[in-house]
């Protein structure tokens, strides 16, 4: 493949992370074509506005590679974010809406999507960024469609992460796509990112994403859920467990934690679910079984409704790789495997029925729609 030019725009106050991370990924990605005999995939470029060195929120100084106005054509332009994207340089603002266009891909880490958003270039897109500013990205741009909730989304040539390490998995996404599976991995386990983690994923567990209900019994209740995933989970099960009726116990809950116990059950046994098939050898069934799904064919179902995957193709994604710069072999359980994954999603599944996990709603304080 040609070299990709990656151009990473810097400015004050912008978070560290969302510079090195993507740049990490890219660079590691060469040490893969290396190891292979093949030449550089990327040439990343990192310029700020008069070309003057910037100021991390975390107080690193980073000196550009060049000036942004003298900057040649470039295939790939990410804009991370930080405490600097959120009132952007008007001239920067102006650049990106002059020079971005020229590129063959846009990308945003974290809220580096206001940068783009201001300059123009996310009208009538789906993105997502921090969960914490996804609600202000709406109101601000109501002609832009957020989406809160997945790790990152790609809408066309433009493809926007949630924060920081989100543009770690947005970066792995993208060397996927140019030199295959096996680098993408390679990079990941060298980075020490053992998971790498789809688009759809949300953006935090379910005890991250849900409160902790005020009362003990329903805390108690919380708990016993996350630990026992696969027992009768019912309303009526719960209440007796929480000392209530089944119609306090539903009340109660949804007040206390956000959500109906139902909704909260669901969440709770699709990551027990994930789980297992990230970190053990576990088959389908037995997963099923293990996290209240009862039979595989439920438990694929729900795969992909949230995720839009099969828990077989989700595992294969999952699945460690070769070393940074060491060749691998399709294996004959590799072969069964695939088989296995096509014979278990079929197109018609992948088109999805509808995703009961997620809400969408309009953001409070009007302005740009939300997907939460």
């Amino acid at each position: 493949m040609p070299t990709t030019t990656v151009l990473v725009v810097l400015f004050d106050q912008v978070q560290s992370l969302d510079v090195t991370g993507p740049m990490e990924v890219f660079t590691g990605a060469n040490t893969w074509q290396a190891a292979h005999g093949r030449p550089p995939a990327y040439r990343v470029v990192t310029g700020s506005l008069g070309g003057g060195p910037v100021r991390t929120s975390s107080g690193l100084l980073i000196t550009p590679d060049l000036d942004l106005a003298e900057a040649g054509d470039a295939d790939l332009v990410l804009a991370p974010g930080g405490p600097g994207s959120l009132a952007p340089d008007p001239g920067l603002v102006a650049w990106l809406g002059r020079f971005a266009p020229t590129a063959r891909t846009l990308v945003s880490v974290c809220t580096g999507a206001f940068l783009l958003a201001e300059a123009g270039l996310l009208t009538g897109r789906r993105v997502t960024t921090h969960w914490a500013h996804s609600r202000t990205l709406a109101r601000r741009f109501p002609e832009v469609d957020v989406d809160s909730e997945p790790i990152f989304v790609r809408d066309g040539n433009v493809s926007t992460s949630a924060g920081v390490t989100a543009g770690l998995d947005l970066a792995l996404a993208l060397v996927e796509d140019d030199l295959g599976r096996d680098a993408a991995l390679a990079i990941a386990r060298h980075l020490v990112v053992f998971l790498r983690r789809p688009g759809g994923q949300a953006q935090f567990s379910v005890q991250l994403a849900t409160q902790v209900a005020r009362r003990a019994p329903l805390r108690e209740v919380q708990q016993w859920i996350s630990e026992h995933p696969g027992a009768d989970l019912s309303v009526e099960a719960l209440a007796r467990r929480a000392r209530l009726s089944p119609r306090q116990f539903a009340r109660a809950f949804a007040a206390e934690v956000g959500m109906t116990p139902g909704r909260y059950v669901d969440r709770v046994r699709l990551e027990a679910a994930r789980r297992r098939l990230e970190d053990t050898r576990d088959g389908v069934e037995e997963t099923a079984r293990a996290c209240g799904y009862g039979t595989p064919e439920a438990l694929r179902r729900a795969f992909l409704r949230a995720l839009g995957v099969g828990p077989l193709e989700y595992r294969r994604r999952f699945r460690p790789g070769p070393p940074l710069g060491a060749g691998r072999h399709e294996t004959e359980e590799d072969r069964e495997h695939h088989a296995d994954r096509d014979r278990a999603v079929r197109p018609d599944d992948r088109a999805g029925r509808g995703r009961p996990l997620r809400d969408t709603g309009t953001a409070a304080g009007g302005g740009g729609r939300v997907r939460r």
